[in-house]
């Protein structure tokens, strides 16, 4: 069984670290095939994800980039005739042989597209993943929750709130909520689908600029349907068209510059989607 330790940055020189005077990489993902009984979901995917950069997903419906996000968090044992093949490595450990799960997932944060309140309050949500992990010092906890939502850039709005219901914040809060709580496991890989589909535009803006902050102390993968802000926000991007992965690049350039694929240029450009 691998501990939860084994799962932490690695250090320089680890297998996880790349080439010489790069950033360690953080995901490394070979020959990835997903499929759903009949249906094919990924095609042999293989990228590299490197430390502290947010690496951007883009591409229509069915492309699979939610798939993508549930095999790096082991959610594919909660789907039902979801299968997964090939090699993934967090922190240069195989995770696809993992038998502590719990080890993994308490490394790794997801943002789903709607927000997901848990049903206590809002102090509470950002308290129960330090109270799993043993913390039960009040004052502790205070400064966890304090710290969690002012890097969730939520801080001021709900500070006299703290004992109020989650659910009862706006939707852009709730959403912001769901960030801070992420962020309280303290994760080395925060994950994203589609963070904005139910926010306003304002908000919207309000939680890119949180991201931008929170790439200097974690690995960002951001999927999303809206080219313009993996434009604004990404180091690179993957196009993922049709369970494949077509193109990786710098992603300024996938939007200016040349491109492998014509589909590439043909999607960034709106000309399908």
């Amino acid at each position: 069984m691998v501990s939860q330790s084994a799962l932490e940055r690695p250090a320089p020189g680890s297998q996880a670290n790349g080439e010489s005077g790069g950033s360690p990489i953080k995901l490394a993902v070979k020959d990835l095939a997903i499929s759903y009984g009949k249906t094919v979901a990924l095609k042999g995917v293989s990228l590299e994800i490197r430390e502290h950069e947010i690496f951007g997903i883009i591409g229509p419906a069915n492309a699979g980039k939610t798939s993508f996000l549930k095999a790096v968090n082991r959610m594919d044992l909660f789907s039902s005739g979801m299968r997964v093949d090939g090699e993934m490595r967090f922190n240069g450990l195989d995770t696809r042989h993992l038998n502590n799960l719990y080890a993994l997932r308490s490394r790794i944060g997801v943002v789903f597209p709607l927000p997901v309140g848990l049903p206590m309050t809002v102090y509470d949500n950002v308290a129960l993943s330090p109270r799993w992990r043993g913390i039960t010092s009040k004052a502790e906890l205070d400064v966890i929750v304090q710290r969690c939502l002012t890097r969730a850039a939520l801080w001021d709005e709900v500070k006299d709130r703290l004992n109020a219901l989650g659910s009862l914040l706006s939707g852009g809060q709730q959403q912001r909520l769901t960030i801070a709580r992420a962020l309280s496991q303290e994760p080395d890989l925060l994950m994203l689908d589609e963070f904005s589909i139910a926010v306003d535009p304002v908000t919207t803006m309000r939680i890119e600029d949180v991201l931008k902050e929170l790439r200097k102390e974690v690995t960002i993968i951001l999927v999303t349907n809206l080219v313009q802000q993996a434009r604004r926000l990404a180091d690179r991007t993957a196009f993922f068209l049709n369970g494949e992965c077509v193109e990786i690049g710098i992603t300024e350039e996938l939007f200016t510059g040349e491109v492998k694929d014509q589909r590439t240029r043909d999607y960034v450009e709106g000309r399908f989607g």
